[in-house]
């Protein structure tokens, strides 16, 4: 049930333990576990669900996180389309063999879906509230409200235009890309190498294959290896079909700045999208994003925490978005179940996972810049081994947290100059 806007003026004489400010994968997550650990809630969301949103899969170590928010028994009776693989289509439109997640882990986390984020990010806001989060839509966070260096609450306005200030010992920024903490202290650092754009929209009655193929994300190149195609079926016979390539190359020195025509010459260059859309409806507008990747540099200080986009985004090469909102949010609602246990809720002690978190992001990130630095990933398995490609495969299923990752690196780096010698050779 959506709360009443007017309940808030009832918060300020009754203020919570916590405010998390949002309501997407990562606020519902935080906001989750601190009210399963009995503390008191709030979570103010701008828009009202449901809403549309970008970013619809998952990869496989979703799972630990939805397993503790009681999300999988939702997912498995759900509509959305089960995943159990990735595939690459190479610039020449050549398929590459399937990255089954079962094959390098038999556990039944490999099996992971592809969801629409307005139906996804709704179940997962009312499972919130179903655990005991007080969860307000159409609450739009002012500023989030500082005493010297610690953030003791929020100025909040609802859609009737009542402005109030709500107090808590913890303020979660969980709003996304508008980074209000992040930006408030100066705190974000531009990725100088990934920045890009994507144009991206829906069809009806693209190709897609059976099995468990058929929920399989597809990564396309395009030709010249500038950017690629992302191929995501979901349910109801659609498929979300989207281009990322360098902000300039698409947006600057064109004819023309409309979206479908971009579209199209991007399509005209990918031969592996061409065939796959052939003859599908195309069911929505076409749309775009700036793709700029940052981070902040720290994840905590005294009294607030930033998950999510709050705290970073990287580029959506591999679909990492929604397992690191997840997995920023449940360490949060560690961290802070902890500190309001002992009484503690510095910056050391709300942000004690920033570190480790922050290297296996940098792991990602890592393998997304081969890509676009243009390693053949096939001749680097075939050169190195399965014990590689299962080094690869533990990060295209998103478990980064193992420091044996790292010796990917040199290897990658060596292979790579040794194509790029092979390419100008006379």
């Amino acid at each position: 049930m959506i709360q009443a806007a007017t309940g808030l003026k009832a918060l300020v004489a009754n203020p919570p333990d916590v405010i998390v400010i949002g309501g997407g994968p990562s606020g519902a997550t935080t906001a989750t576990l601190v009210a399963k650990k009995g503390h008191r809630v709030v979570l103010l969301e701008r828009e009202r669900f449901p809403r549309y949103h970008i970013g619809e899969s998952l990869i496989p170590e979703t799972f630990w996180v939805l397993e503790r928010l009681g999300m999988l028994p939702k997912l498995r009776g759900s509509r959305f389309v089960e995943k159990h693989s990735v595939q690459f289509i190479t610039e020449q439109g050549k398929l590459s063999a399937p990255f089954y997640f079962v094959e390098h882990k038999p556990h039944e986390s490999s099996q992971t879906w592809q969801v629409t984020r307005a139906e996804f990010d709704q179940v997962m806001l009312d499972n919130a509230r179903e655990q005991g989060v007080e969860a307000y839509e159409g609450i739009r966070v002012l500023e989030v409200l500082f005493e010297g260096e610690r953030a003791v609450g929020v100025v909040a306005v609802d859609e009737d235009g009542t402005k109030v200030e709500l107090r808590a010992q913890v303020v979660v920024d969980a709003a996304g890309q508008s980074c209000l903490i992040q930006d408030r202290l100066g705190l974000r650092e531009w990725d100088p190498v990934l920045k890009k754009a994507a144009v991206w929209t829906y069809f009806r009655g693209a190709q897609r294959a059976t099995g468990r193929d058929e929920g399989a994300t597809i990564v396309m190149q395009l030709q010249g290896k500038v950017g690629w195609f992302w191929y995501i079926p979901l349910q109801d016979n659609m498929v979300s079909v989207g281009v990322v390539a360098p902000f300039d190359y698409l947006f600057k020195g064109r004819a023309s700045k409309d979206l479908e025509k971009i579209f199209w010459e991007e399509v005209a260059r990918c031969p592996g999208v061409q065939p796959r859309i052939e003859g599908a409806e195309c069911v929505a507008p076409y749309r775009a994003a700036k793709e700029y990747s940052y981070k902040s540099r720290q994840v905590a200080g005294d009294g607030w925490v930033l998950v999510g986009d709050a705290y970073g985004f990287l580029d959506p090469l591999y679909s990492s978005g929604i397992l690191l909102a997840l997995k920023s949010g449940a360490l949060a609602a560690d961290a802070i179940n902890e500190g309001l246990a002992k009484g503690d809720t510095s910056s050391s002690q709300l942000g004690k996972w920033g570190a480790d978190y922050s290297a296996g992001v940098e792991r990602m990130r890592n393998l997304v810049c081969q890509f676009y630095d243009g390693l053949n990933f096939g001749q680097f398995v075939r050169k190195h081994g399965e014990h590689h490609k299962g080094l690869i495969t533990d990060i295209l299923i998103g478990d980064l947290d193992k420091p044996e990752l790292d010796a990917l690196w040199p290897l990658m780096n060596e292979l790579r100059r040794e194509q790029e010698l092979a390419a100008s050779a006379p």
